[in-house]
């Protein structure tokens, strides 16, 4: 867990503590105003409340310019992100006709098949024009292509599973499956650092939900041992089921899941695993199956397999992978397949495409060469802005790297300096993160040439020292040793 340094953390609650009493200053004379105002609700309650949005109104605004930056090109390695201005204290925001070309140092672009590719490309063109960008139906209709099923069975083969199911959305794969593998009478055991799309899931479920302390195996098992003696609430009878739901890489943290010693635990009282391979799928292992191939769990062990096509494939949906039954099960009653429409064909043709490039199919070695360069790339900037002094999170081999920032003023003054000097970043804030644990997370492509990598950490340094959070110690420089040569009189 993260340890704030006790002066950071003393500014950064005086920082919020300023923001939050001008904010009610502020709204305290807005009441004031507004009772002398008529009201145009005739009758009506206000959709939105003072508190409700006053994190929005107060705090966010002032630096919305942050974030939802629009871009008018392929998030590669480089892009053209859209100039904006306000007119009035960022309330709005209008685009201009100027674009800056940056460094892309946001996007989850991890195998660079966000852009063109001589392999995919064409074969996705052919494939908008044989089905059109939509089905326009459900799978259960008539959105079910050949390029389904052909997707289908070549992910079920990518992540060594007997089945799987794919879905036109990432975010939804996890919000809706959840609800379908559970429900009242049982159990979800999550990591407290667990995606959105989890939380919303196991919340729909109806099922107990409990939480374990991130990433640690040994409070996962106290509570396991706990929540079985105990069973269900007042009733007391034993579990219908226990699922237990991980992250493969945690989005926010860059941190690779201890999967081995979850599934040893899992497996001792009898509970299933449920693995979100969202940030990690085609991006870490050897040959890019994920944080069962780097940590060397056999996939039998887990017994539901999530993933998104967003990160390391360049398209768009999510996948479960698992038994026969279990996915002959999710067909005839997962909302999303039967009410949801199908995944885009053209989305569907880069996904197949692009894992036949990893599994090196295409009949080269670019597959190998881009986890090769993602490895690379990944550990090389990490160790860099380590030497440097950042408070980097995160473990090696992830193409994550948040760094932190804590004050909200450092928020955008990060964020700004970088896109100064063309390098576009993501800063990430509450509610996304804890409200002290403010960050900038850095994702790093296989696109990234060495050059690209030193142009951000100089930016990076600079904009660091401009802002003060280098809040480790700095790595002290080598010696540099120069040949000396002493001329001959």
């Amino acid at each position: 867990m993260i340890t704030i340094p006790y002066l950071t953390a003393l500014t950064t609650y005086f920082s919020y503590g300023l923001l939050f009493a001008f904010g009610q200053f502020r709204d305290f004379f807005r009441k004031i105003y507004d009772w002398w105002k008529s009201s145009d609700l005739q009758g009506y309650a206000p959709i939105c409340l003072g508190l409700e949005d006053f994190y929005i109104r107060r705090l966010y605004l002032r630096i919305q310019d942050c974030f939802g930056r629009p871009i008018s090109s392929a998030p590669d390695a480089w892009f053209d992100v859209v100039e904006r201005y306000s007119n009035d204290n960022n309330k709005t925001l209008k685009r201009t006709t100027n674009v800056s070309r940056c460094l892309n140092l946001g996007s989850y672009n991890y195998l660079g098949f966000a852009a063109a590719d001589e392999y995919c490309t064409p074969r996705v063109i052919e494939s908008l024009k044989k089905f059109s960008p939509s089905t326009c139906s459900t799978r259960v209709d008539g959105g079910t292509t050949s390029l389904h099923n052909e997707l289908e069975e070549c992910v079920a083969k990518f992540v060594r599973k007997p089945a799987a199911i794919v879905f036109g959305m990432g975010y939804v794969t996890n919000s809706a499956i959840l609800p379908v593998l559970i429900g009242k009478g049982g159990l979800i055991i999550s990591d407290s650092l667990n995606h959105n799309s989890i939380v919303n899931g196991a919340r729909g479920s109806g099922a107990t939900i409990r939480v374990f302390q991130h990433n640690t195996p040994a409070h996962l098992e106290k509570v396991l041992r706990e929540q079985i003696a105990e069973g269900q609430p007042r009733i007391h009878r034993p579990w219908k089921k226990i699922i237990v739901v991980v992250e493969g890489i945690y989005s926010m943290e860059g941190e690779l899941c201890k999967l081995p010693e979850i599934v040893e635990v899992c497996k001792k009282y009898k509970a299933y695993v449920y693995l979100d391979e969202a940030h990690s799928i085609g991006a870490i292992g050897k040959s890019g199956r994920g944080v069962c191939e780097l940590l060397g769990v056999d996939t039998a062990d887990v017994d539901i397999m999530m993933g998104t096509f967003t990160k390391s494939f360049g398209s768009c949906g999510g996948y479960i992978a698992g038994s026969k039954e279990l996915i002959r099960f999710l067909r005839y009653t997962c909302p999303a397949h039967m009410y949801g429409t199908s995944i885009s064909p053209p989305a569907a043709q880069q996904i197949i495409s692009s894992l036949k490039v990893i599994l090196g199919e295409d009949g080269s070695k670019r597959g190998a060469q881009k986890l090769a360069s993602i490895r690379d790339n990944s550990n090389f900037f990490r160790s860099e802005l380590q030497k440097m002094g950042f408070e980097v999170l995160g473990d090696n081999d992830s193409p994550i790297m948040p760094i932190m920032l804590y004050n909200p003023a450092k928020i955008p003054a990060f964020s700004r300096e970088c896109l100064k000097h063309n390098v576009a970043v993501v800063t990430v804030a509450f509610p996304a993160t804890p409200l002290l644990l403010a960050r900038a997370r850095i994702c790093i492509s296989a696109a990234h040439t060495r050059e690209d990598l030193l142009k951000a950490l100089e930016v990076i340094s600079k904009v660091g020292d401009m802002v003060g959070i280098k809040y480790m110690p700095v790595e002290p420089k080598k010696l540099q040793h120069g040949k000396h040569t002493k001329k001959e009189a």
